[in-house]
């Protein structure tokens, strides 16, 4: 298997588990690095109120919100028009548009994001959403990826939004979750359901392989079972497990 697609298996796994805004922010950031770039960002629109998780810095991404930026952004804006992933930066590719879009763009820079790729993704009713993955390097960058891993990078933006709008990550509605298990116990359940060792989940939750013990120990006395592996059958028998 080659890296890049040993690295999107990764985010694949990950991405299964993840239930939160700040897990959702972690599996992306970890793909996000390991394809050479140095942020991502995710924005959902829905009647124009955007959602955004990403691994920009705060101070950029709170004074987006706060001036609703969405509504001039470049590449949202080109992203409402394209199908097809696209790169953008600097450069003759640069965003062009009335003066405040570009002063936006002078803008983002000063934060150090230069360049990037995005997936624009279609929703009904003129909903839409786009997966960015950015960096501070020249658009250079950005394109030699685009030119190698145009399907990695498309695939992982639709595994991302499948994901992240099934579970409302952003959301002020949550789903309903079961409320026997926590979420630590069903993701390391569920990764030993997949026959992840305790050092495995460790490294793909992000947490001590110790605390993985902790966690499938807890699920085994809630669900009464003798074993870890009873207990996963158990669990995926009671509909427990992503």
């Amino acid at each position: 298997m080659k890296p890049i697609e040993r690295t999107f298996q990764e985010f694949i796994d990950a991405i299964q588990t993840a239930s939160d805004e700040t897990e959702f922010e972690r599996v992306a950031t970890r793909f996000t690095q390991r394809l050479g770039f140095r942020w991502f960002a995710y924005l959902r629109l829905i009647d124009d109120a955007p959602t955004l998780i990403s691994s920009y810095p705060k101070s950029w991404t709170g004074r987006y919100l706060d001036l609703d930026y969405q509504r001039l952004d470049p590449v949202v804006r080109r992203a409402r028009l394209e199908h097809g992933v696209f790169s953008w930066g600097g450069g003759i590719q640069r965003p062009t548009g009335t003066r405040e879009q570009r002063r936006f763009f002078d803008e983002a820079m000063t934060f150090g994001i230069s360049s990037g790729i995005t997936v624009p993704i279609r929703g009904g009713f003129g909903r839409m959403a786009a997966f960015t993955l950015a960096t501070d390097e020249p658009i250079a960058q950005a394109e030699r990826l685009l030119l190698n891993a145009r399907d990695v990078v498309l695939l992982a933006g639709l595994y991302f939004h499948t994901h992240a709008t099934t579970r409302r990550v952003g959301s002020s509605e949550s789903p309903a979750k079961p409320s026997i298990l926590t979420q630590r116990e069903r993701q390391c359940l569920a990764w030993a359901a997949q026959g992840k060792t305790v050092a495995d989940t460790a490294i793909l939750v992000g947490i001590a392989p110790r605390t993985v013990v902790f966690h499938l120990e807890n699920s085994r006395r809630k669900l009464d079972a003798a074993s870890i592996a009873q207990c996963v059958a158990e669990a995926l028998r009671r509909g427990l497990l992503p």
